[in-house]
């Protein structure tokens, strides 16, 4: 009997996803372990591996298909001496098994009507109505009213075809080319026109239209809901960097090449090093406890084509600078190509969202639930502080926690950011 390619589930939250490609074709050989199609889940777009071996005989869903429901039927793999007759008797036995029984009572539509002696009413064609007035008022949709005023035409000379003779969009467009009686008829259009696929809006604004990916429906559904149901409160503290800065072109000169540290790296590791020494802000909450976790598992927050994604840098606390670098890189690099496992993604105990390369000196980000914080790192800036009885010029970067209240308090939130400013302004205790 023919395998059954089912939608498969690539993550523990997946509903559906989209069929982004097909790698095999119809009449493929298809061997256990061969990559057959791409899904895109609600983070990634990730390969599917065939399971079974044999021929592919029958693509169901064709590849762009959006909404495709786990467990659904995508395509029919054929085993040796099965030809397409039996692709057939399968999907008839599918159709049938799946058909609704209509009620008895609903056998036929004529079993419904009334009975009448009259005889069937005739539908006959009309001419479009001339827009109804009231007074000197020209009943027209405010889009036609705007499009008109646009294209200069005189809507007394239009015959509408909405409800009750109103004027709408179709009828300007079909007399957009047809000359007007009114003398601003020869007036040029102030406005340009939407080409190709451009829309025009009840506003009369031109737009083009990007449909959201599976992605950015799924982030921008748990981002709403992390707003709307976690009670933020945010927490700023400023960091001298001058001394990091220094450790970091000492370690690079160094390198020769070989690696590059990044100041992200120098953050990420300071907050796994931070939730180390003071685990209280290392948590999450849940109805029933507040779950305290052993690990460091830091979530870079990373741009990508396809939308935000927070891949995760586990047990930070135990990795030195150079693997955690080496680590962002190759997460990062497979996050914007669609690559990461799930297990890459999923889960974390505390984010880190990085804008400063972006000129940003400061800004509050949304919390990644179910973590309870989220630290915001904005751009070094050069400025005056007073040391003693001194003037001088140092490098200082702000740093601002997002904290769930549930789970943690405002002066746990502010123990840990004290924390974090010690290791950020004294890098050396990172590397012991």
């Amino acid at each position: 009997m023919p395998i059954k390619i089912l939608m498969p589930a690539l993550s523990p939250t997946m509903t559906e996803g989209n069929l982004a490609k097909w790698h095999k074709a119809e009449g493929d050989t298809v061997e256990s372990g061969d990559v057959i199609a791409e899904i895109e889940t609600d983070k990634a777009t990730m390969e599917v591996e065939a399971v079974d071996e044999g021929v592919m005989g029958k693509i169901i869903v064709p590849a762009g298909t959006e909404n495709v429901a786990v467990n659904q039927m995508i395509a029919v793999l054929l085993e040796d001496g099965e030809s397409d007759s039996d692709i057939d008797a399968m999907l008839k036995e599918e159709g049938s098994r799946n058909t609704p029984v209509a009620p008895a009572e609903a056998d036929s539509p004529e079993e419904k009507a009334p009975e009448t002696n009259s005889e069937p009413m005739q539908a006959q064609p009309q001419a479009a109505p001339a827009p109804q007035q009231a007074g000197n008022r020209i009943f027209a949709s405010p889009l036609a009213r705007r499009i008109a005023e646009q294209k200069n035409i005189d809507l007394v000379t239009l015959k509408g075809s909405g409800p009750r003779g109103r004027v709408v969009k179709a009828d300007l467009e079909s007399a957009s080319s047809a000359p007007q009686a009114s003398a601003a008829s020869t007036a040029p259009a102030a406005v340009a026109q939407p080409t190709g696929e451009q829309k025009i809006n009840e506003f009369g604004m031109i737009y083009n239209e990007i449909p959201n990916n599976n992605i950015k429906k799924i982030v921008a559904a748990r981002l709403q809901e992390s707003k709307q149901t976690v009670p933020h409160f945010y927490l700023t503290i400023e960091c001298q960097i001058d001394e990091l800065m220094r450790t970091r072109k000492i370690i690079n000169d160094a390198a020769n090449g070989e690696y590059k540290l990044s100041v992200n790296d120098f953050i990420v590791k300071a907050s796994a090093n931070a939730l180390k020494v003071y685990p209280a802000a290392n948590v999450s909450w849940t109805d029933d406890a507040v779950r305290q976790y052993v690990h460091s598992d830091i979530s870079v927050a990373v741009s990508t084509p396809n939308g935000l994604i927070t891949p995760i840098v586990k047990a930070a606390e135990t990795k030195g600078l150079k693997e955690i670098s080496a680590e962002i890189k190759d997460l990062a690099g497979r996050a914007r190509d669609g690559k990461l496992k799930p297990q890459e993604f999923q889960g974390g105990t505390f984010s880190v969202s990085n804008l400063g390369m972006f000129g940003i000196k400061a800004f509050d980000a949304i919390i990644n639930p179910p973590q309870a914080c989220i630290l915001a790192v904005g751009a070094g800036e050069k400025k005056p502080y007073v040391d003693g009885n001194d003037v001088k010029i140092g490098t200082f970067m702000s740093c601002t926690l997002s904290v769930d209240h549930r789970a943690v308090d405002g002066s746990v939130g502010a123990e840990y950011l004290k924390v974090l400013k010690q290791y950020i302004e004294n890098p050396a205790a990172m590397l012991v």
